[in-house]
């Protein structure tokens, strides 16, 4: 799919073929919303902690006598109910993180790319760089290109056009290699470079043909040797004559036994 290309004033100054497997898939809200969630909790520092009875620094000395004063029975400075004391059930530090699948997490990066293509909510300049760093300059354009509340996505972080959006709100600058699915659906419009969108599609089009190299040489069936073949044929023939010599019978009585089969036919002739 071919997009134009613009640069900061709004003059075309050509156009882009953008790859359908990143920036043409169907929009698929629960994979946008397992990945935002994701994000989510991980941004959570759950670093909130109160004191336990064990931390407290106070004496643990019986403060005053058992009995004879009318007030509670009292082993230690360090109870829930004294000030300075210690939280009872208070919060501990806590992870809320979970782990998610990398093939989720990509996909839905396509989806979030994918939607903002097709509702027509996306940006393709030419390069992220201004000659000066006045915020003023740089509102006015973005004002023009209806990209005042966006999030931008570029190939290299420029000085001037850092300092020009660090004051503008609604206005967020990532380098390719951290754009990622809240930042993306957070904006109203999307602005990538266009040496950013080449990142993007390298990083995110895997190509699945195999790339092992396969030897050509044949793999030769083993000559069998004349000897081993003739050493067999021999000693099946001796397994043989085994075989149709009867037991217990030597050479000699096999010579006899074939001179008398000869006088028997003599005999009958």
């Amino acid at each position: 799919m071919k997009f134009d290309v613009i640069n900061l004033d709004g003059k075309s100054v050509g156009d882009i073929s953008l790859s359908e497997a990143v920036f043409g898939l169907e929009e698929r809200k629960d994979l946008l919303h397992r990945v935002v969630n994701w994000q989510l909790a991980k941004y959570r520092q759950g670093s909130a902690k109160t004191q336990v009875r064990s931390e407290v620094s106070r004496t643990k000395a019986k403060w005053f006598k058992q009995k004879g004063t009318g007030r509670a029975r009292h082993g230690a400075r360090t109870a829930n109910l004294f000030v300075g004391g210690a939280t009872q059930f208070g919060p501990r530090p806590k992870d809320w993180s979970f782990s998610l699948n990398k093939k989720v997490r990509i996909l839905a990066l396509k989806t979030a790319l994918s939607s903002k293509a097709g509702r027509k909510d996306l940006i393709i300049i030419d390069e992220a760089k201004l000659k000066s760093h006045k915020t003023k300059e740089l509102a006015a354009k973005l004002e023009k290109l209806n990209a005042s509340h966006a999030t931008f996505i570029v190939d290299s972080v420029d000085s001037n056009f850092e300092l020009a959006t660090r004051n503008l709100p609604h206005i967020k600058v990532l380098p390719s290699e951290g754009a990622n699915v809240y930042d993306i659906l957070h904006k109203d419009k999307l602005v990538i470079t266009q040496e950013a969108v080449k990142m993007l599609e390298g990083r995110l089009v895997t190509d699945k043909t195999d790339t092992k190299k396969t030897s050509s040489k044949k793999v030769e069936d083993k000559p069998v040797a004349k000897k081993a073949t003739a050493k067999k044929s021999t000693s099946a023939k001796k397994a043989d004559a085994k075989i149709a010599a009867p037991k217990g019978k030597t050479k000699t009585a096999a010579k006899k036994v074939t001179a008398t089969k000869t006088t028997v036919k003599k005999e009958s002739k």
